[in-house]
């Protein structure tokens, strides 16, 4: 009995080991940042379902979730000033948004998520307490949420969270 654990003891250290050692060697591989950066299988659904959904392309734009003490935004921008395109399907996009989650209707981003993102049940039951308002920005455009309502704030906010780590946007988790 003592030499099967032993053995076994051993088999378990090499393995983390070596799980170690090809954890360093990939690192030292010239490519391995690209092998990082390649999107998954769940970021290029999301992005298909993003340029279905939202009407313009996912690639050719940039998005910004700004959490705020009394809710928070949705920002889109085209990444190119010139593409007067997809500045307009942005600002046309948003401005649906703003009537459809006013009327409690959350279709698209439980469409481009394929779930129900966190927060939507409570400013679905509380969209009575919130107000949206869009807003055109240089390159795009943003709709402002807003509540005096903590919970529905606190909705807004799991929300927003939830986009800011589905799109990886890199935007701040937090109040500022």
């Amino acid at each position: 009995m003592k030499r099967i654990l032993l053995t076994t003891f051993a088999a378990t250290a090499a393995a983390i080991g070596g799980a170690a050692q090809n954890h360093e060697d990939m690192e030292g591989c010239p490519m391995h940042q690209q092998h990082q950066a390649a999107p998954s299988q769940h970021d290029q659904e999301l992005t298909h379902r993003g340029n279905q959904g939202m009407g313009f392309d996912q690639d050719k734009t940039t998005h910004h979730f700004i959490l705020g003490k009394d809710g928070g935004a949705i920002q889109v921008s085209a990444n190119s000033s010139e593409d007067k395109a997809s500045i307009e399907e942005i600002r046309m996009h948003l401005r649906h948004i703003e009537h459809s989650f006013r009327a409690g209707d959350f279709n698209i981003p439980m469409f481009v998520h394929d779930q129900t993102p966190p927060g939507v049940p409570v400013m679905t039951k509380l969209k009575d307490q919130l107000q949206y308002r869009y807003e055109a920005i240089a390159n795009g455009g943003r709709v402002v949420i807003s509540s005096r309502n903590a919970e529905a704030v606190s909705a807004v906010h799991d929300f927003l969270r939830f986009q800011i780590t589905e799109h990886k946007t890199g935007d701040a988790l937090e109040v500022k």
